[in-house]
């Protein structure tokens, strides 16, 4: 299995190596072509979204990359219309909710929960029964994360299904109908020393999704 990471490349290889450890073969890229011969997408973290996306002036957004974020919007444009499977984490989930027509808080007055020192915070979040999310977790997960932002309105069809409990920032999203899942935290760097999370079924959800989105086989999958 192909995963798309659209980054720069000297930004991406915490997920380069998080693909690598699922035998799946990573593709660091900002080509749409090479897009086009990928199994998957996944929109990394980074720095904010510009504010412009998602109409509304700089209210506290950090570390811009205006071409990059026209860049991704790009990407996720054309896997939305191919069925392509998407992960998007941290700024990746925010890219989702804004090409959907949602918001952006763009400086949580309790982002000292979510980021300290711009290091990981681990911190609990509640599950939504029922979600794909809570077959993988349960009802409770122990996350880590590193934002000072999160999702204001929710873009059309897209459902919240993790918070965090102490100030209810969202923590995971899913698309009703499209393979589409973000996530607030971090899977690629869970600190086994912090948390018996791994971040490993969240690649083997986008495995699945792949395969049934495009009618593969397992083997195609790395199932």
């Amino acid at each position: 299995m192909k995963i798309a990471i659209i980054g720069r490349k000297n930004d991406t290889a915490n997920y380069v190596r998080y693909i690598k450890g699922f035998s799946a073969l990573p593709i660091p890229t900002l080509s749409l072509g090479e897009l086009s011969f990928c199994d998957a997408l996944l929109l990394p973290g980074g720095g904010d979204i510009t504010p412009a996306f998602f109409g509304e002036n700089n209210q506290g957004s950090q570390n811009i990359d205006t071409e990059l974020d026209i860049i991704q919007f790009q990407a996720l444009d054309y896997a939305l219309r191919r069925k392509i499977p998407v992960l998007g984490i941290c700024k990746g989930m925010q890219v989702i909710n804004v090409a959907f027509g949602g918001t952006i808080n763009q400086d949580l007055p309790t982002a000292a929960l979510h980021r300290y020192a711009g290091q990981d915070q681990y911190h609990k979040t509640v599950i939504s029964e029922g979600s794909c999310l809570h077959s993988l977790y349960g009802r409770e997960a122990f996350v880590n994360s590193a934002h000072h932002q999160g999702l204001g309105r929710l873009g059309a069809g897209l459902n919240a299904i993790q918070w965090c409990p102490s100030d209810g920032c969202v923590e995971a999203i899913v698309h009703d109908a499209l393979p589409v899942l973000g996530l607030q935290w971090h899977p690629e760097r869970l600190d086994a020393g912090r948390t018996t999370l791994s971040g490993t079924p969240i690649l083997d959800l986008l495995s699945s999704w792949v395969c049934a989105f495009h009618a593969l086989s397992p083997e195609h999958c790395g199932l």
